[in-house]
This record gives C-alpha cells, structure tokens and sequence, in this order.
C-alpha cells in the first residue's frame, strides 16, 4: 500500500490459525452453536475481563437486546444515552418499547458527558448507556456513582473496547452488563459477532443463557443439569454457530498482538500531527490519564464541515478511503421519532460534522500511513 496504491479505512489482521480451527469444527460435526470453539471464546473472554459470565452473541446488536430484555423494561421506560453512536445502541431498547434519551458528549473524547446524565433522569429512566468511542473509557466512576443514587442499571456499549480499561478495569465489565463486537471493521473480528458479559449474580447469569437460547434452557440441559429443555422465558435466537466461534477464537488468542500493532499504527498518527494540532489547523484525540485504549480509532477533528468535505474529496481523488462517522441519532428520522433530547446537543452536532477518521489496521504499512499524512497536511495547507 505505497506508491499511490488505494488505501482502505481498514481491513481485518488475520493470525493465520483461522482456516485451521474453522477446520477442526468441521471435522467435529459440531456446527451450531455452544461447542468446543464456543466454550473456549467464553472462557478466554471471562478471564479476561474477570467477568462472571460472558456469552457469545451473533452481533453487538444481540447483546444489546439481550440486555434490554434482561431489564424487563416497559413500553415509556427510559435510557440515557448519547447520540452520537452506532443505531443499534438506540434500536436494542427502542424494540422493547423504551425511549432512548440522548445527552451530549464531551468535547475531548466524545464520549457521553457524565456531568449532564443526572439531568437527564425521570422518574421512567431504567438505564444509562455510555458508548466507549473509539476505544476510550467514559468516565465510569462518575457514571456508576448516579446510577446508585438513582437505583438505575449501567450497560456498556463496548463495541469498540475489547483490550481496553478504565483505571485498570476492562471495558464492558464495570457496569451491569457489556455489550462487545467482533463485526470485521473491529480490532478482533469474527465477520459478524458480538458478546455479552453479565456482571451480576447467577440468577442473571442464568437468565441471559435462557434468553440467548430462544426462551429455553438449553444450556442447562447441554450441562447435564437437566434431562430435558423447555420453554422457561421470553428469549431469541442470540448465539453464532461454532464456525464463527472457530474463526473468533484464533483471533482471540493473538488478540494482544493485535491490539498491540495497532497501537503503534495509532501512535504514529499521533505523534507525526502534533505539529498541525499546535499550529490549530486541527485537534487530535484525547486519551484522559485514567484510561488505556485500544488504537481502534484513529480520528481528527478539522476546523469545520467545509475543510472536512475538502479533505474527503482530496482522499477520495488519491485513492485514499478516510471517512466521517456516526450521524447523530437525535436528528435522524428514527432518533426524532423514538427518541427526545435532555437539553442541547451542541457538542454532538459540532464534533460529528468535524471528525474524519485515518485510515489504521494492524498491519497499515509506515509508508501508508506517511502518505496519508503527507496528503491531509497538503490539503489543510490548500
């Protein structure tokens, strides 16, 4: 990728064991779901984030969903989250009748302003959501602390935090409930997939298995706890098949050094923009003292929506795939109809016309990535 060679925005690293596991499954004859690849995902996944319980899901979606029926929230409950996400943050509750209150974001890390979140509650609030952008906590400490004076439920969007904490804790295991992606454009990919981490105690733990399995328990019956599975509770089809777990689990074990490139591919950007960010031609992304991250995101803010249309069109002409992100749900045509605002937005419509994410993969070659600077420090000069 040199030499005026087209750059993509990412692509997936591959270990090499892929092929092999998904090999393994297949001469087992085990290809649906909760076999040996799935129990070695769950189990790599539990010790990692030290978490009690985590299960695989067919997508971040399905965690999400799966949390919001493990809240037994009613139609008119709501959620407090930002708006500046992914759909499915919103969609996952919005399906059990629940209305997803969008607060603003902070403007060095975009993530949910946990100063504006007490604001926000009602007495219909079950839940607040805080997505970890690009890799980087919110602050969880303050987070938790309304949670408790309000007797209210924490669910970590996670999608983009795998191998990353928050004053040392994994993300996705400090709240109630942690929702993780393993979609192809994530550091650790399945194609499709996702994962539920359950924090609480064994009767959730085990309710989750039973709505993950179609409302059965399945599971219980797989362990030999009982001779036979039947319909326990309200439930869908939330687990991937084995071949996915195959696939996931190759990735998992080199996760570290996945991780870990990518950083450095981070760093480079970083590093090499220091000099622009000082001269205010645009703003890096800010990683708070508290927090580790996982190079999953490497962004930068321009000075407005007009230098960032520029910009794109430069990349685009070159071959080189930069690209903006979310569009915020609170103006979204679903977002206005299923949703309400707690106050301004300011801070999301500002940021969200202004980012531009670089291209960044494990793997991205030095001499990539100083062309892709080379071209965004020509065009914020032109």
């Amino acid at each position: 990728m040199s030499g005026g060679e087209r750059i993509p925005l990412g692509w997936p690293a591959m270990t090499g064991r892929e092929i092999a596991y998904i090999g393994e499954a297949l001469a087992a004859g085990r290809l649906s779901g909760d076999g040996p690849f799935t129990r070695r995902c769950h189990e790599w996944l539990e010790r990692r984030l030290a978490a009690p319980r985590v299960l695989l899901t067919h997508s971040c979606t399905a965690a999400l969903e799966m949390a919001a029926l493990l809240l037994d929230l009613e139609p008119g409950d709501e959620v407090i989250m930002p708006s500046f996400t992914f759909v499915s943050t919103a969609n996952a509750f919005v399906l059990r009748g629940a209305v997803p209150v969008f607060v603003d974001i902070r403007p060095d890390t975009l993530n949910l302003d946990e100063t504006l979140v007490e604001a926000a509650i009602t007495p219909r609030t079950r839940a607040i959501v805080p997505v970890h952008y690009a890799g980087i906590a919110c602050d969880m400490d303050e987070i938790l602390r309304v949670a408790r004076r309000h007797d209210l439920k924490v669910v970590e969007d996670a999608a983009q935090g795998l191998g990353a904490s928050y004053k040392g804790r994994p993300l996705g295991s400090i709240g109630d409930f942690g929702a993780f992606s393993f979609h192809e454009t994530k550091n650790i990919v399945s194609g499709e997939g996702g994962a539920l981490a359950v924090n609480g105690d064994r009767e959730t733990a085990l309710r989750a298995e039973i709505i993950r399995e179609k409302g059965t328990d399945r599971s219980r019956f797989l362990r030999g706890e009982v001779d036979k599975y039947t319909w326990q509770d309200v439930g869908s089809s939330y687990l991937p098949s084995e071949l996915v777990a195959a696939f996931l689990f190759a990735q998992l074990e080199q996760a570290d050094d996945i991780n870990g490139r990518r950083l450095g591919a981070w760093q480079h950007y970083h590093d090499a923009l220091e000099d622009a960010e000082i001269e205010g031609a645009l703003r890096r992304p800010v990683v708070p003292e508290d927090c580790s991250h996982n190079g999953h995101i490497y962004y930068v803010l321009v000075n407005d929506a007009a230098d960032r249309a520029r910009i794109l069109e430069a990349f685009r002409r070159r071959g080189v795939q930069a690209a903006h992100h979310y569009v915020p749900l609170h103006s979204a045509p679903a977002g206005l109809r299923y949703g309400r605002m707690s106050g301004g937005l300011a801070a999301t419509d500002d940021l969200s016309a202004r980012l531009l994410r670089l291209p960044l993969a494990s793997d991205i070659r030095v001499d990539a990535q100083d062309q892709v600077l080379s071209l965004l420090t020509h065009s914020l000069k032109s």
